[in-house]
């Protein structure tokens, strides 16, 4: 019984992806065999319920693979997701920013072997369909990557808090080329006033074809009136 518990987890178990006692399970491999692979060293227990084979190690996409299992939803957006679209490989120093549903208590093993920051920030009314701007992204269909669109959107809302306007202005470098009728359809649904005017001014600044769908978006919210938020290092950010 022990051999063929431990082929089905050599043969089964992803690489370099945390293993949870629910994905022990689908292997067919009992509490009782788990505590025995523990004992015997071919698994080695990073938290509670978190496991590694031994001899593997811990990748990227793994981990964001694992906190995909814990958090139904979640996402990599803003910034790390537009990047992520401009290059098949994403810097390993790039700060991974997650956006999910609700709030979650990551262990701590994880920070010790991700940078990243998550927030549950919602920017979009309860009629967005549920995958719209979203997609699967690498091997594993469990990690989830907003498109450029929405994370776009995503990007304009980071805007004074985790993001100056500097670093703001030179992400949109990976935005030039957007899909119109994604964007408008992501902004028909955005009930941020802030995103929606943010993005125009953007576009308009960079001079990009799309920033004429964001320009309606902005009317139809009707007149300006200027906006100003102090960001948390004394920078002030002003629409006009």
């Amino acid at each position: 019984m022990g051999k063929e518990n431990l082929q089905r987890l050599m043969e089964e178990a992803p690489r370099g992806q945390p293993l949870d006692p629910e994905m022990l399970r689908d292997m067919r491999i009992s509490p009782r065999s788990t505590s025995y692979l523990l004992t015997a060293g071919w698994l080695e227990r990073i938290s509670k319920g978190a496991y590694l084979l031994r001899g593997d190690k811990l990748r990227r996409e793994g981990i964001l693979a694992f906190i995909a299992r814990k958090i139904p939803g979640v996402h990599v957006g803003s910034r790390t997701a537009l990047a992520w679209h401009a290059s098949a490989l994403l810097p390993a120093t790039e700060r991974i920013m997650l956006w999910g549903p609700r709030p979650y208590r990551f262990p701590s093993w994880i920070a010790e072997h991700l940078d990243f920051s998550y927030q549950t920030t919602d920017l979009f009314d309860n009629d967005l369909p549920d995958a719209l701007g979203l997609a699967p992204a690498g091997a594993d269909p469990g990690v989830v990557v907003s498109a450029p669109e929405r994370a776009l959107l995503e990007l304009a809302s980071d805007a004074g808090k985790s993001m100056t306007s500097e670093e703001l202005i030179q992400s949109m470098e990976m935005a030039r080329d957007l899909r119109e009728p994604i964007l408008d359809a992501l902004l028909s649904h955005c009930t941020r006033v802030k995103v929606i005017k943010l993005v125009r001014d953007l576009g308009h600044r960079a001079d990009y074809a799309w920033a004429g769908v964001a320009q309606q978006h902005a009317d139809r919210l009707g007149a300006d009136k200027r906006w100003s938020y102090l960001s948390r290092n004394g920078e002030r950010l002003t629409l006009k």
